[in-house]
């Protein structure tokens, strides 16, 4: 153990540092973007455009981090969300019936079809990882697979319409001119940094993902804590499910599916450890930020979208061979205080 982990003092420094860093990235993109689009970046236009963009992308990212922190991955999260938006938009269509049966109904009707819909595929990805063992990027590779044709045999590739009123404003409303679905994200983000960084299950979580084996032979279930860990990353999806489809007034097999990748960029980026046991909810908030404004930044300066899929994919590299040489360098600084205490 070096210098830095003894003290609490600069330890504390140390973990706040890459979210500092990163607050910092994201005022000087914003202020970049502000001059090369002549203002428009801050629009108010723009701001209220991407404050009901960014909590779909924010709920996926927050439901990949947590996964992520039990040192797995949850490469279906999006096609759950899909899914179950798919059979809660079935369930609105036929009781919504064209405006002839109750919005209300139909909405309740709705939003318990995707909530359980949602649960069991987080439930069928928990229970391969947690009770059969199976490595976490093979079982979501194979449910992203399985939901994904559901979805298509449901929908044969075309899209599902016909909400209420009531089912739209979620996704659109407003409440005090604060747009809904960034009060749902706030609240989710709150919660997220009591439930991981203030409880004894948020502890086990970073414990599982730092040692499972030594987290086990000190009393933790872990087959409970990760089987918890993906039904709540499907809880996420969730609420990406309802505010995509009722922003877009229909559910579709393909909707949301550039998250994925930005998903991972954003969980990576925000200083969470890819193989588990680090990761701060306000580091990926704070990432989700960064590539929400570099992405609604180049579509205001008309760059191909394409390309902006290249720049994602770029700086997931980058971020990746940043933690990378900090990691070497970090084991190098260890290995020589280790080898000066030795003398």
């Amino acid at each position: 153990m070096n210098q830095t982990d003894k003290n609490p003092l600069l330890k504390s420094i140390r973990d706040n540092s890459k979210e500092a860093t990163l607050i910092a990235v994201l005022v000087v993109i914003t202020l970049l973007l502000a001059v090369l689009t002549k203002g428009k970046f801050l629009s108010s236009a723009n701001l209220v455009s991407m404050a009901f963009q960014m909590p779909e992308f924010g709920f996926i990212a927050l439901g990949m981090m947590v996964v992520v922190l039990t040192g797995g991955i949850n490469l279906s999260v999006i096609n759950t969300a899909a899914m179950s938006s798919i059979f809660g938009a079935l369930i609105i269509s036929k009781v919504f019936n064209q405006g002839e049966g109750n919005a209300t109904v139909a909405l309740i009707g709705g939003l318990i079809g995707i909530t359980v819909v949602a649960l069991l595929g987080g439930a069928l990805n928990g229970l391969a990882v947690a009770h059969f063992g199976v490595a976490p990027m093979l079982v979501t590779i194979s449910t992203m697979m399985i939901f994904e044709g559901v979805g298509l045999l449901i929908t044969k590739g075309g899209a599902i319409s016909g909400f209420p009123s009531n089912y739209m404003w979620i996704g659109a409303g407003k409440i005090l001119g604060i747009p809904f679905p960034m009060i749902l994200y706030i609240l989710a983000v709150i919660a997220f940094v009591i439930l991981l960084e203030h409880t004894v299950w948020g502890r086990q979580v970073y414990m599982v993902g730092c040692n499972p084996t030594a987290t086990y032979f000190s009393g933790v279930n872990n087959r409970s804590v990760l089987m918890r860990v993906y039904l709540l990353s499907a809880a996420c999806g969730i609420f990406a499910a309802v505010l995509i489809s009722s922003r877009y007034n229909s559910a579709k097999v393909d909707y949301g599916s550039s998250y994925l990748m930005k998903s991972i960029v954003a969980t990576v980026l925000g200083g969470t450890d890819i193989n588990g046991g680090y990761g701060k909810v306000i580091g990926t908030v704070t990432a989700v930020l960064i590539i929400q404004a570099i992405s609604s930044g180049l579509n205001l300066l008309n760059v191909n979208r394409f390309l902006t899929d290249v720049i994602m994919g770029g700086l997931l590299l980058v971020v990746l061979a940043i933690n990378f040489i900090s990691m070497v360098i970090s084991a190098r600084r260890n290995k020589q205080q280790a080898a000066a205490k030795a003398v």
